[in-house]
């Protein structure tokens, strides 16, 4: 495992699910953790902060040392406070998780737009306020002369990367988010902060609202949100600092990189096109038609399968 000892890190939404298995395996591999979780419902409702204080004890029975923050992190002068906290309390920064998330699935003929404002608050927003307040402390502490090693790993989604039906909301932010490491990696690279991102599978109570996800087998469980936690530590590392910008899809031990929108087909008019002939182009090209790879197509090239949506 690598060495993080004296390392702090912030994990968002770390009280239940993938982000308590990264808050647990941070704090094994020597950090100091800020425990964040609202404590809300599923589909963002309410407070509660005993699942934070819950992961916070966890962690200090097993010999390490962590503190709860229970903001919400779409909250803007939330998250700066959040930051303040690993600071005052912990120290410093060194490493934020971006995993905090809500879910309000529908068809898009029948999503309200509360449902959509909802989601994309939680988990784009969400990801934005940390980062902001993360980076400009990182940037300070770098003309200041001090030697960063930064890491910031967000959470994006195979229904992001892959697109999933009925999860437009969701689907868009986490496409969002995908974006938003590639941009932050060469905006943050020159104060030493790496920025990435995992594509997670795992059995979480958000996952078991959407998919039919079984009981857990015996032996070695694909599905276990602690799989995608190795990702997170070792993307942390110091050794790492040369890996960034990168999306990673983890089904299991199967952990995949990604790659996004690339080049496909070109239609070359040096002179530009007009509509009739490009229109030509393009069903002479595709003359049986062209529409996206399903989502288990997808899930198969990445050494993973697909789930049956409940």
């Amino acid at each position: 495992m690598p060495n993080l000892t004296g390392k702090v890190a912030i994990v968002t939404g770390a009280g239940r699910g993938i982000g308590r298995a990264h808050a647990l395996a941070l704090a094994a591999a020597g950090a100091k953790v800020v425990v964040n979780d609202l404590g809300g419902s599923l589909a963002g409702e309410g407070a509660d902060a005993s699942p934070a204080e819950q992961v916070v004890e966890e962690i200090t029975a097993a010999g390490g040392e962590a503190v709860a923050n229970g903001e919400n992190v779409a909250d803007y002068a939330g998250a700066g406070r959040l930051v303040a906290q690993a600071v005052d309390e912990l120290g410093g920064l060194d490493i934020l998780v971006n995993n905090a998330g809500i879910l309000r699935d529908r068809m898009i003929v029948n999503m309200t737009e509360a449902e959509w404002d909802a989601v994309i608050n939680v988990h784009l927003k969400g990801h934005f306020c940390p980062s902001q307040h993360a980076a400009a402390h990182w940037r300070e502490r770098s003309k200041a002369g001090d030697e960063v090693h930064g890491r910031i790993v967000n959470t994006s989604s195979p229904s992001g990367v892959f697109g999933n039906v009925g999860q437009a909301n969701y689907g868009a932010a986490k496409a969002g988010i995908a974006a938003f490491t590639v941009i932050l990696a060469q905006e943050l690279g020159r104060y030493g902060v790496t920025v990435n991102c995992v594509a997670p599978n795992a059995r979480t109570r958000m996952t078991e609202e959407t998919f039919d996800m079984g009981e857990a087998p015996e032996g070695f469980d694909a599905l276990d949100p602690a799989n995608i936690s190795p990702v997170v530590v070792a993307l942390c590392a110091d050794e790492a600092q040369g890996i960034t910008g990168q999306v990673f899809h983890v089904w299991g031990g199967a952990v995949s990189r990604l790659q996004g929108w690339t080049g496909g087909d070109l239609f070359d008019a040096p002179k530009g096109w007009d509509a009739d002939a490009l229109l030509a182009e393009l069903r002479a090209k595709y003359s049986d038609g062209i529409s996206p790879r399903g989502m288990a197509e997808n899930m198969a090239s990445v050494g993973a399968r697909s789930l049956t949506t409940k």
